[in-house]
């Protein structure tokens, strides 16, 4: 674990160090920002008016409130259950883990060896997200291998999706395997994993002539060869190390499952996934930002609470515990930042030193008040096009002020939480934002 560690902040100390990535890190702190100007009137995105437009077609702000709130809560218990298998040692505790961003020694991870360690489905829950079980499954390797037994014997029903692992070649077993998940109308994803030890050793036996893209381009074709003579139709593999997702396919398999899964178990898996590449964190942030008008209307119409100092009425838990939701998150969390304070080797409270916005056990429902207060200072107004698409809010002062504070008050929380990230990476890293 010391070792894939060093590896990852000295890769990432690399990626960091280009103009570009510093530039996109900037602009994920300060992205659409543009939806508040200077006089402080909040715009929404085409997609936000509409979703805001049709939710309030039939009804006044209670009521749609209160069906928003059935959403979002739908939204969050979504149970995403995920099946891990393969053969004997070809890493899929190590992919377990991975997926739920602990390493092999850390607490609560799932066992890791040479042999086989995993006897019956084990359910793994995600440390920050429950509702989210990653399920190491037994292997496959056994020579009176049968895929319709194995299944029944795994549970089958309640996968929602399952990744087929192996570090060598696909084999007859995984190809079978394959068939009867396809023709039960479940969705199965190939890994190719260790791929990281495939290129070290490549690079030992023929250091003049290596070529990391070449080593990779023949383990892909490799595997895509072996599927189609098992039978396979047009088979897609992923080449994954689960001591570095951030490298080689990890990115392409998310965007897969983004466009698969179905948008509530997007949602779910979206913001599981461990906060270890600048395109996660993006699309964290932009996956946040498309509800945070739903979060707003319902902390505005369902049991709402007048603000002291301030002209509108709102429901002060909700907004505590979104926050925290977004602290998390990103890992601004005691746990998350002493993890990687580990890993890179540097005192957390150096990592602690750099953020501004507050840690996630810092959020009380005093503070949201607070920023409350602070977002309403400079009255917030909402654009023409909003009252426009609902002037049902323009009709109700308060209701308009509320929103329009409340709405305000997520999204400066928002980018000062992805601008702390930013500093904690540049920290964490040693890199000069400057240079």
């Amino acid at each position: 674990m010391r070792v894939s560690a060093v590896q990852h902040s000295q890769e990432l100390r690399q990626e960091l160090a280009f103009p570009s990535v510093r530039q996109g890190l900037q602009q994920l702190a300060g992205a659409n920002m543009a939806s508040q100007s200077s006089e402080g009137i909040i715009k929404l995105s085409r997609e936000e008016l509409e979703a805001l437009k049709a939710a309030f077609e039939e009804g006044n702000l209670a009521g749609v409130a209160s069906r928003l709130q059935e959403m979002q809560e739908s939204l969050d218990s979504v149970q995403l259950d995920v099946g891990i298998t393969g053969e004997t040692g070809s890493g899929k505790s190590s992919f377990v883990n991975a997926l739920r961003g602990l390493g092999d020694e850390d607490a609560g991870a799932a066992c890791t060896g040479v042999v086989e360690t995993t006897r019956e489905p084990t359910p793994y829950q995600h440390p920050w997200y429950p509702n989210v079980t990653i399920w190491d499954l037994p292997g496959i390797g056994t020579p009176n291998f049968h895929p319709d037994a194995y299944l029944e014997q795994v549970g089958f029903s309640r996968y929602d999706i399952f990744f087929i692992i192996t570090s060598q070649r696909f084999t007859a077993n995984h190809a079978a395997l394959a068939r009867h998940i396809q023709a039960m109308d479940k969705s199965f994803y190939f890994v190719r994993s260790k791929v990281d030890v495939d290129l070290d050793c490549s690079l030992r036996r023929r250091p003049s002539s290596y070529s990391e893209m070449g080593v990779l381009q023949e383990i892909r074709q490799n595997c895509l060869e072996g599927l189609r003579a098992q039978g396979i139709h047009l088979p897609q593999v992923f080449l994954l190390s689960a001591f570095d997702l951030s490298k080689y396919d990890f990115h392409l398999l998310g965007e897969t499952l983004e466009r698969e899964l179905s948008h509530h178990k997007r949602h779910a898996f979206l913001m599981a996934l461990p906060n270890i590449s600048l395109h996660i964190l993006e699309k964290k942030k932009a996956a946040m930002l498309k509800q945070m008008w739903l979060i707003s209307t319902v902390a505005c119409g369902v049991h709402t609470a007048p603000i002291p100092g301030l002209l509108i009425s709102c429901d002060v838990d909700i907004l505590a515990r979104t926050l925290q939701g977004y602290c998390k998150s990103f890992g601004l969390d005691d746990d998350s930042l002493e993890k990687l304070a580990a890993e890179v080797g540097q005192p957390v409270g150096q990592m602690k030193a750099v953020i501004k916005a507050p840690l996630a056990k810092e959020i009380s429902n005093s503070l949201v008040v607070q920023l409350l207060i602070q977002a309403g200072g400079k009255v917030p107004k909402l654009s023409k096009e909003v009252l426009r698409s609902v002037p049902v809010l323009g009709s109700m002062a308060s209701g308009a002020l509320s929103f329009a504070t409340t709405y305000k008050m997520l999204r400066s929380f928002m980018d000062e939480v992805t601008a702390s990230v930013q500093r904690v990476l540049i920290k964490a890293f040693e890199v000069d934002a400057k240079k």
